[in-house]
Order: C-alpha cells, then sequence, then structure tokens
C-alpha cells in the first residue's frame, strides 16, 4: 500500500469482504469507518476487520504500509480468532513497531513465494501479539462528529452546525478532536468536501455548479480555487484525468 501522490478519490461506498481484512500502516494515515465507527489509523498502527463486516475508506494521507486480509480457515486451529468478534485497533511502538513492519514486509515476501508454511507461523505470531493489548477508540465525540461528516447521504455542514448538531460547544469539539486525531475540525471538513468532490467529479457527469453545491460550496469559483490548492489541479481537469 502506498498513497503518496495518489490523486484517485477516496472511496465512499462500504463493501464486506468474506475474509479477515487488515491494515497496518508504516507512515501516513488513514481513515476508515466500520459499521458506523470510525478509525484513524495511523503509523504503527493496525486494524483487524472481521470477516463480512462492512467497511468504507474516507481519507488516506501519504499511506504506505500493508493492507490484505486471510480466511479464518488457513489457521488449523480455529480458536486463533475467536478473540475478534469486533473490528480491532491496536498500536505499537518503537521496537515492537519495527518488528511488526518487519513482520509484515516478510509476509508480503513469502506470500510472493508461495510459502504458506511462514504465512501461517507469521500470522499466529501476529495474533498473538494483537490478543495480548487493548483495543484503541476514538472518544465518543470524535467518533460521532467524523460518522457524522462522512455518512452518505448527508449534507456537508459547517463547524458550528456539527458541534450545535452534537449539543456542545465548538471549541470543546475542535479541541479533543485536535487532541485525538493530531488535526481540527477545519481539516476534516474540507478533507470530506475534498473526497465528496472527487467522487461525484468521477462518478457523475453533474454540471460543476451543482458538484460544488453537494460539495458544500455556494461559490463556483471558490470552489475551483479550493480544490486546485488540495489537488494542483482544477475541477474540469480531474475529471478528464478520472476518465482516462
Amino acid at each position: 500500500m502506498d498513497t503518496r501522490g495518489f490523486l484517485e478519490a477516496a472511496q465512499e461506498s462500504s463493501s464486506s469482504l468474506p475474509i479477515v481484512g487488515f491494515v497496518y500502516l508504516t507512515s501516513g494515515d488513514v481513515l476508515v469507518e466500520v459499521e458506523n465507527t470510525s478509525y484513524l489509523i495511523g503509523a504503527g498502527h493496525l486494524l483487524l476487520i472481521p470477516e463480512n463486516v462492512a467497511f468504507a475508506i474516507h481519507h488516506y494521507s501519504d499511506a504506505v504500509g500493508y493492507t490484505g486480509g486471510f480466511q479464518p480457515s488457513f489457521f488449523g486451529d480455529a480458536k486463533s480468532l475467536q478473540f475478534l468478534r469486533e473490528p480491532l485497533q491496536q498500536a505499537f511502538w518503537f521496537d515492537e513497531g519495527a518488528f511488526m513492519g518487519e513482520l509484515f514486509n516478510m509476509l508480503a515476501l513469502r506470500f510472493e513465494r508461495g510459502d504458506m508454511a511462514f504465512i501461517e507461523k507469521g500470522l499466529e505470531l501476529l495474533l498473538t501479539r494483537v490478543r495480548a493489548l487493548p483495543s484503541l477508540h476514538l472518544p465518543p465525540p470524535v467518533s460521532g462528529f467524523l460518522d457524522r461528516l462522512f455518512s452518505d447521504g448527508r449534507s456537508l455542514l459547517t463547524a458550528s452546525a456539527y458541534a450545535a448538531e452534537m449539543n456542545l460547544s465548538i471549541n470543546y469539539l475542535n479541541r479533543v478532536v485536535k487532541r485525538s486525531t493530531g488535526r481540527p475540525l477545519g481539516f476534516w471538513i474540507d478533507t470530506a468536501r475534498l473526497n465528496r468532490a472527487k467522487r461525484m467529479l468521477k462518478d457523475s457527469s453533474l454540471p460543476m455548479i451543482d458538484i460544488a453545491a453537494a460539495a458544500g460550496f455556494f461559490d463556483q469559483a471558490y470552489f475551483a480555487r479550493f480544490f486546485k490548492k488540495h489537488t494542483g489541479m482544477t475541477p474540469s481537469a480531474f475529471r478528464v484525468a478520472m476518465h482516462g
């Protein structure tokens, strides 16, 4: 996985896989929604997603790492995955993080060689380390804000409107969001607007003024400047690039 400089529109619609999915990052970050709960994955973080559980990727920023999945039946002992009843996020720091990165690198290399015996032992070692740690969770106000922001079918609001909807002061909401994610409310609102605009430019033939409005902009010229600032391309050029 390497999204550095990647201009593709972020995944918005949910999907599920008949396997246990995983994301492990060595740098950057990814925002994943799993069953209406948001998980912000950073460097040294691992997210495990149970089989047949719906998920969607809403944001990525220079994310480098490993993503994939495996069949639960791959293990001879089914008890290896009994603990995974819901999505699990864990952080590995310093030497442990370096070990995990090297383990995933070895798993990727051995997969290319078809060395299933090593992969089975490597995954068993991974799961042993995972079970020894508690799962990470975003604070409810942060998760609630991100869930609202990236939910399909909802209009994009201002920061003050989200705070009012959640019966919180805007200062408190901004503070807790920034403390938990490292970024302020405005960053996430801009990200949601940009993602929605990218998706609509890629998947629809709507006029630019309608796409701007759907992304929360009522001034088409300002929308064009905003889009170019964040992507280096005008909305029209992005649409052409997405359609080859």
